[in-house]
């Protein structure tokens, strides 16, 4: 068995040290084959300068360096692209996430999961971060029926062969578990513990759950739709055209009375008012339609059509390369035989 470590960051230069001697501590006491992949996303102070020792001094680690701030979606993303293990295992970098915790994932994903997604049950967040997830958490698995108490939570471990099936973009990467079990894959969950915030600042605020929401919209359609768009478009413009119809046909009937009754008669007034208002409304309602209709054949174009995007949604300025991936060791030789640093010329895909 050999694991991978993903872990994005940006600007957490005070606790890189301290993860890296956490997570082979716990790797070496285990006797667990594995890598650390860390990938920088845009840091602006010295985390990219403190990887680089790091890897002058451990061979199991690896690095990415963005050019910008891209997100963690496009660092998860570049982080399983370079993955070799057999099982790969994401966690944050500011020591909120414990290493050890890891055996315990891995004892999970024997039992025959291939996802396994962290619970942080007691959380040392202020409440303004707590209670909002806790409506989110609800919410993504009543839509989703892929039933975990924190979708949010960074800590997760996956089975190589999801991660081949799965393509990430946007904030979807909380949804992976989601997008997963869609698939068939089997999805489990262990309670963790979550450690207090020892240094930096939260990197999230309160419109991360405003496109979580907006992402799980996304996803929910995706899982339920992604081969058969047209039925929720096409079903939906049908049925915003068949009340256009009817309104036309009342805006019909009600002039066609309304030349049999007296001028003055209050009716009139009413039926004038009822029938020039369907009549307004119908051709509106029946091109809403018309467009969700074309909408959904379009979609289905798409869909038959579709491939898998060649470019990927960040670019690199830089890499670490370990020449040597078996369990950690402190390198006893020149830093320059155990990394390697160069500018990538593409970005990974």
């Amino acid at each position: 068995m050999f694991l991978s470590l993903i872990i994005p960051v940006y600007n957490e230069e005070e606790s890189l040290a301290l993860l890296v001697d956490q997570i082979n501590e716990t790797t070496a006491r285990h006797s667990y084959e594995n890598e650390i992949i860390f990938v920088d996303d845009g840091s602006k102070d010295a985390s990219w300068l403190i990887i680089s020792e790091l890897s002058s001094r451990f061979s199991n680690i690896r690095a990415i360096r963005f050019r910008r701030n891209f997100g963690k979606a496009a660092a998860l993303e570049a982080g399983f692209s370079e993955a070799r293990g057999d099982f790969v295992l994401t966690m944050d970098a500011d020591l909120q996430d414990d290493p050890a915790e890891i055996p315990h994932f891995l004892e999970k994903m024997g039992e025959g999961f291939d996802v396994v997604s962290g619970w942080k049950k007691v959380r040392h967040d202020p409440w303004h971060k707590v209670y909002p997830s806790r409506v989110f958490n609800w919410m993504a698995s009543s839509l989703s029926g892929v039933r975990l108490h924190d979708h949010n939570c960074g800590m997760k471990c996956y089975r190589r062969e999801v991660l081949d099936e799965l393509t990430i973009f946007g904030e979807r990467h909380r949804f992976l578990p989601i997008l997963a079990g869609s698939r068939g894959f089997r999805v489990g969950e262990i309670v963790i513990q979550h450690r207090k915030r020892e240094f930096g600042v939260s990197k999230y605020g309160f419109s991360r759950f405003l496109k979580g929401f907006m992402d799980l919209i996304s996803v929910k359609f995706v899982t339920t739709y992604q081969q058969r768009p047209l039925h929720v478009f096409g079903i939906g413009g049908l049925l915003l055209a068949l009340f256009g119809t009817l309104c036309l046909f009342a805006s019909i009937v009600c002039f066609g009375i309304l030349f049999g009754l007296p001028p003055a008669g209050c009716w009139s007034v009413l039926l004038s008012a009822f029938g020039f208002g369907a009549g307004l409304l119908a051709p509106v309602l029946l091109t809403i339609g018309g467009t969700f209709f074309g909408i959904g054949l379009a979609a289905e174009l798409a869909t038959a059509y579709h491939q898998r995007p060649e470019k990927s949604n960040f670019a690199v300025a830089e890499r670490i390369a370990s020449e040597c991936i078996a369990a950690p060791h402190v390198a006893a030789s020149a830093p320059a035989e155990e990394s390697t640093n160069s500018p990538a010329s593409s970005a990974s895909s």
